[in-house]
């Protein structure tokens, strides 16, 4: 497939259509410019921020926002700003790859990420160009602090149920604000808001409001159960007079600001845990090489090989992925600047268009380091559950990415209903290969030659399970129609499968399209971390359709789509124990991750 032809599978499209390897972004696509953004950034958490984390975690006044500067001068928050704009104006990829380092920096990270995302993105997506001039250099330089503000005590995943109120003065001048905002990050010290409020009553508008404004107040530190020091606090709008060249965007367009910048804010996320992931399996690895019992160091038994490995082919999936879908979103952007857009606009419509493997990414991310650092503490034993040993700090501050940016159970509800409304708006063709795959049920299965070739048993495997998440899917729409919204346990096991799925054929993108540049030998763990992988993602799709079929079918009916099941997620088995350990003693050799 061209270039060109590639740049046609659009966001959700991986269900019907296959990619080719060498279309995928990968670690080794990595180029000079973009290892010395990393190795700034590994620099600058090793020497600033992990000596201080207990003084981050105390929130030692001005530390958090000292900090924030210093970043600011190393160039490190304005990477997304145009350098018109004083910023460094670094690609999407050269984004991830920041995010991803930044990872394991604990509360630093969620501070960074909520000023460098949510808190500036606003401003150079939907600003004018009078509130780019005045707002974007000092946030790239530090000079200004954001942060974003949507949640109210009433409203968190439904946004639009907001309460805070914005009426317009009698002069025309202002708007007045009234209302509250719950669990703001950089709350504490920002020193503008990027805030929402209904115009009217009704009409849900974005403003960016200074904190020296009358009438602003700010509440208590909130005490949270892990990032202590990220600074978490209600703040409260008494009449703020809000001057009406603050108002963002257009009034009553305040929901696009809100779930566009919300698309960005959950790949973001997503890749910042795959970073915090791989540093916690090096320390993990390395403790695991260091502690002895029973005359041995613990690394040698089966049980912990088995835990360093998982904790590592789960990581290198989410990081395929991760790295995939920032190639699509970065080709997006290059395609439709190309073609004349604004770069502003060409990132909104990038973010939009691949808002359902951004989703993908924020749940899968967040989940495996959530595995990754449970498996920490219990790799310490009961060392881990000091606070005088790593484990404790990221086993307690990586619970919260599960909730962040959206929850995961709104996040998993949301791609089965993007899916299903793109394909009613023609954008995306589910109904044509679902109707292909109905006709298949009814025949009589290939009993052709099995692939041969590096992985291509698992790529036909995926390739299967593509046509049970389309006969499930497409079964319960035919059942509920207009009301599968309601039906939230078959669309999350749904949502499952197809998680499983991408992030299944990413792994095997990455791997092929390594074999391809270096030769097979260069990707030999790659293959056998994803060889793991589908075997148990198979088992794991299978399960997630019958908990979904059976809760809708009876009969004939559920007969022929167990089958359907069963025969779309066959996989022979392998030796999963001696890959693990392979992978595992590859780990301990290095004394790190080193995939």
């Amino acid at each position: 497939m061209s270039d060109v032809e590639n740049k046609k599978v659009m966001g959700g499209e991986f269900i019907t259509k296959e990619t080719p390897p060498e279309s995928v972004y990968i670690p080794e696509d990595i180029n000079e410019e973009q290892k010395m953004m990393i190795d700034t950034v590994n620099d600058f958490v090793e020497k600033e921020i992990w000596p201080r984390l207990d003084a981050i975690d105390k929130q030692e006044p001005g530390l958090m926002e000292k900090l924030l500067k210093q970043a600011g001068e190393l160039g490190l928050l304005g990477t997304f700003v145009p350098e018109e704009y004083e910023g460094l104006g670094q690609d999407f990829d050269t984004n991830t790859l920041i995010s991803m380092a930044m990872g394991p920096s604990h509360s630093y990270g969620v501070a960074f990420a909520a000023h460098t995302g949510i808190g500036t993105l606003p401003i150079l997506y939907y600003g004018n160009e009078e509130q780019k001039k005045k707002y974007l250099p000092g946030l790239a330089s530090g000079e200004i602090l954001s942060a974003y503000c949507l949640t109210e005590p009433t409203s968190g995943s439904d946004a639009l149920g907001a309460k805070t109120t914005a009426t317009l003065s009698e002069d025309g001048k202002y708007y007045i604000l009234n209302g509250q905002k719950m669990w703001i990050t950089n709350g504490g010290f920002a020193d503008i808001l990027i805030t929402f409020a209904k115009v009217d009553g009704d009409k849900f508008t974005g403003f960016i409001i200074p904190t020296d404004s009358e009438g602003f107040t700010r509440g208590e530190e909130e005490n949270k159960m892990g990032i202590k020091g990220s600074s978490t606090r209600a703040l409260f709008l008494d009449n703020v007079k809000v001057p009406v060249e603050n108002v963002l965007g257009e009034i009553g367009k305040g929901h696009y600001i809100a779930f566009n910048i919300l698309n960005i804010g959950r790949f973001k996320l997503g890749a910042m845990t795959v970073g915090g992931a791989k540093h916690y399996i090096s320390v993990a690895v390395q403790y695991a090489n260091e502690r002895k019992q029973f005359g041995r160091e613990i690394s040698s038994f089966g049980a912990i090989k088995h835990k360093l490995a998982e904790m590592a082919i789960r990581t290198f999936v989410g990081e395929a992925a991760t790295l995939r879908t920032s190639g699509l979103i970065a080709q997006k952007v290059d395609e439709l600047t190309a073609a004349g857009e604004e770069y502003s606009k060409a990132l909104i419509k990038a973010a939009e268009e691949y808002a359902i493997e951004s989703s993908i990414m924020k749940v899968f991310g967040s989940e495996v380091v959530d595995f990754v650092v449970d498996e920490l503490v219990q790799v310490h034993g009961g060392y881990g559950y000091s606070e005088e040993y790593p484990a404790a700090r990221a086993y307690r501050d990586s619970r919260i990415n599960r909730i962040f940016e959206g929850t995961n159970e709104i996040n998993r509800l949301l791609i089965v209903d993007m899916l299903v409304k793109r394909s009613m708006k023609g954008r995306i063709d589910l109904l044509g290969p679902a109707m292909a795959i109905q006709k298949e049920l009814m025949g009589i299965p290939s009993l052709g030659d099995e692939p041969e070739g590096l992985l291509a048993k698992e790529m036909k495997a995926v390739n299967e399970s593509k046509k049970a998440i389309l006969m499930v899917a497409g079964s319960a729409v035919q059942k509920f129609m207009q009301k599968l919204g309601e039906e939230q346990e078959i669309i999350m096991n749904v949502t499952d499968m197809i998680i499983e799925t991408f992030v299944a054929e990413s792994a095997i993108l990455r791997t092929l399209k390594l074999a391809n540049i270096k030769g097979e030998a260069a990707a030999e763990y790659y293959a056998k971390m994803t060889s793991v992988y589908v075997s148990e993602a198979m088992d794991k799709i299978n399960v997630y359709g019958k908990n979904a079929v059976s809760a809708f079918a009876e009969g004939d009916e559920l007969k022929i789509l167990l089958l359907g099941l069963k025969r779309f997620t066959k996989f022979a088995p392998i030796n999963t124990v001696k890959l693990r350990r392979e992978v595992a003693d590859k780990l301990i050799e290095e004394n790190k991750y080193c995939f």
